[in-house]
């Protein structure tokens, strides 16, 4: 499979005939782009989360069976391993900026489906909408590396942040907005909102990249299967594969979890909120960390609080539930800290993407096994110990695969390829 991104040409920022002119073009840009990214962030787990809170109060409204209830916390895994392995091509095609736009559309579409009162129509939006949130999941490395390559760390934790904290805010109120609209659809619902405002804000950069990309005829072809033969492509694959097992097995299933063990769901779903809280703090303190070039410390926080959490999660009360979010909520800063590997991966924007790419499909592949499996074996077993055991030994491995990756990569890498100028990402 081969792909190509469009990369911001030097002479649409530099004419010599209007340099004023194309000064103000090049920060009009870059200004948009970060909007961009910042509205990026807060969608990429909104759709996911919100639901999450809801599935207790969907699967009594539509009356569903163990099975649906398994198979929809899985569904946004497999999207995005199926929908991301297309994305390298879907990117070749129409460059990436526009495969973002449709990337939004599909999501708006997808929640607005999800209104319908039928369980149907639930599993179709959610499968529309979680495509949509993999194209962007792919693209948003090389987004981040195309326009700011020489602050890949500080904008990999901007959108981060901006992720954690919609999250966040869709986790905790979720719950009490369907309270108020009397209905877990409508909840659901309200979350296309935030991607037409955001389909608002990429739509020009769409507009923008299509003149560059008629007024150049650069083509690179990067396939990612090849990466499997190196020891970095194994390590940041197998490193992504594990952190997003565990994080959508937590995201989909711990208000469940909390229910089941005998707390409130409204309580129950505002841990949930409170646990993505935690990544923002925990965020900036990992990736000043790496930015800093202390790869290691980072990643070993992120990996061990992970498995601290998973570990209190199952032994202690139910009342001491805060303490195991709160070290939970430090182990999903492995997300950005595995997305920075990706962004400073190979010598190219495009080489970043075929990375991106290889990790996300075959990592969310093999992660969608989480979600689903822990689900039925919970139902079948009446209980979440054996559940949350197999987590512990996977955050485990995840400790492993974080110390072997982290001493391999590099302090700082910029790509060969890009031609936005040095100073334009600071």
């Amino acid at each position: 499979m081969t792909e190509q991104v469009d990369s911001l040409p030097a002479p649409s920022f530099a004419k010599a005939s209007a340099p004023a002119s194309s000064g103000g073009y090049r920060k009009a840009t870059m200004a948009l782009a970060l909007v961009a990214i910042v509205l990026l962030g807060v969608n990429l787990r909104v759709a996911v989360a919100s639901a999450a809170a809801l599935f207790p109060a969907l699967q009594e409204l539509l009356g569903y069976g163990p099975l649906v209830a398994a198979l929809l916390p899985t569904i946004p895994v497999l999207c995005f391993a199926f929908a991301g392995l297309a994305t390298t091509r879907l990117m070749r095609l129409m460059g990436l900026e526009r495969s973002m736009v449709l990337a939004l559309v599909l999501l708006t579409a997808g929640l607005s489906i999800r209104l319908a009162p039928a369980t149907s129509m639930l599993l179709l939006g959610t499968i529309v909408a979680m495509s949509g949130l993999a194209v962007c999941n792919v693209a948003m490395p090389s987004f981040v590396r195309k326009y700011f390559p020489q602050r890949t760390a500080g904008i990999t934790s901007l959108y981060s942040i901006t992720m954690s904290a919609g999250a966040a805010l869709a986790s905790g109120i979720s719950v009490p907005i369907a309270l108020q609209l009397d209905s877990p659809l409508a909840a659901l619902g309200v979350w296309a909102i935030p991607t037409l405002a955001t389909l608002a804000v990429v739509a020009p950069l769409a507009l923008g990249a299509r003149r560059n990309r008629n007024e150049s005829n650069a083509t690179v072809h990067v396939s990612p299967w090849p990466l499997l033969a190196t020891r970095r492509g194994l390590l940041i694959t197998g490193l992504f594969t594990l952190q997003a097992l565990l994080v959508y097995s937590i995201v989909g299933w711990l208000p469940s979890i909390l229910v089941d063990r005998g707390m409130d769901a409204t309580a129950a779903g505002g841990l949930l909120g409170g646990l993505q809280l935690v990544t923002i703090p925990a965020t900036i303190l990992v990736m000043a960390l790496a930015s800093k070039g202390l790869l290691r410390a980072a990643f070993m926080i992120a990996s061990g609080a992970a498995l601290v959490g998973f570990l209190t999660l199952e032994l202690l009360p139910i009342q001491l539930a805060l303490l195991p979010t709160l070290f939970l909520g430090i182990g999903f800063t492995m997300f950005p800290l595995v997305m920075l590997a990706i962004s400073r991966s190979g010598d190219s924007v495009e080489e970043s993407s075929a990375m991106s790419s290889l990790a996300q499909s075959v990592g969310y592949m093999f992660a969608a096994i989480g979600p689903f499996s822990l689900g039925l074996l919970s139902s079948l077993l009446g209980s979440w110990t054996l559940p949350l055991w197999l987590l512990v030994a996977a955050a485990a491995l995840q400790v492993l695969l974080a110390l072997w990756l982290s001493a391999s990569m590099p302090k700082r890498k910029t790509g060969r390829l890009e031609q936005v100028d040095a100073n334009a990402g600071e």
